[in-house]
């Protein structure tokens, strides 16, 4: 039987219990699709990343428990955490690739690790009703990304008390919605919500800020921002904008390690 050695992170997080939990599945060859997503569904997390070594870098996906997704923030800092701490990677740089995001760096900084990613494109939109009808509120704004929509309210105590349909926001044609609000004692705050993506809340959703980094930038008129994604577990997050790439900095605790029993 072969063995898959296997990591569970919190990821956004310094202290154990918070963040975002991502497991990381190391391989040296693409395990079969199907397989993945079997893994992805027994773990039961928001994501599983899966890392094999090419020669220049790392390729890298992503399963949630029921779909593969084109981009995942929390899986791949976790994922560079394993490198940096597991894997004898003595560079002070990551070059991920990802068949459906292209080229994706993490760079160390102390405790720090941070994302470059490509920034999102989205435009201002009607309200879907499914909006109002999930989140319980008609925000100020809504947006159109390439995968999620972005709902603008006024204030992190409206964000703090949704109460959400995910019936209502699982039928919105898109991954997932963000909804946002101008911070209290940071720039801004957040929470995901994508049960049509098998994750009724996420906890901190990297790819979340590709989106939210360059609204928030534009709108406050500063390139370099402090984020947090307010769930239970609460995320923190460094950000920056330089377009057309958004930088997502964040800290990362190991919770588990141990291997698949792969059948």
């Amino acid at each position: 039987m072969k063995k898959m050695k296997f990591y569970q992170v919190d990821a956004f997080t310094s202290q154990l219990f918070g963040g975002n939990p991502a497991a990381v599945c190391l391989s040296g060859q693409w395990p079969s699709d199907e397989l993945m997503q079997s893994v992805a569904a027994e773990n039961n997390l928001s994501e599983t990343a899966f890392v094999v070594k090419n020669e220049t870098g790392y390729d890298i996906r992503w399963f949630t428990p029921t779909v593969e997704v084109d981009l995942c923030g929390h899986a791949t800092l976790a994922s560079a955490w394993v490198i940096f701490n597991k894997c004898g990677f003595h560079k002070e740089e990551i070059l991920f690739h990802s068949p459906r995001s292209g080229e994706l760096k993490v760079r160390k900084s102390g405790k720090m690790l941070f994302l470059d990613f490509p920034a999102d494109v989205f435009a201002p939109c009607d309200c879907p009703a499914e909006i109002r009808e999930g989140i319980g509120l008609t925000p100020l704004e809504v947006y159109r990304g390439k995968t999620d929509f972005l709902a603008v309210v006024n204030t992190e105590r409206e964000v703090r008390n949704i109460f959400p349909d995910y019936r209502a926001v699982g039928k919105l044609g898109a991954r997932g919605l963000i909804v946002t609000a101008p911070g209290e004692t940071v720039d801004f705050v957040s929470r995901f919500f994508g049960p049509q993506s098998g994750v009724d809340e996420d906890p901190v959703t990297g790819s979340a800020h590709t989106t939210l980094i360059p609204y928030w930038a534009e709108r406050m008129g500063k390139s370099k921002l402090v984020a947090h994604q307010i769930s239970a577990r609460v995320g923190q997050l460094e950000c920056e904008y330089l377009p057309p790439r958004v930088i997502i900095g964040g800290e990362a605790v190991l919770y588990a390690s141990g291997e698949i029993l792969m059948p």
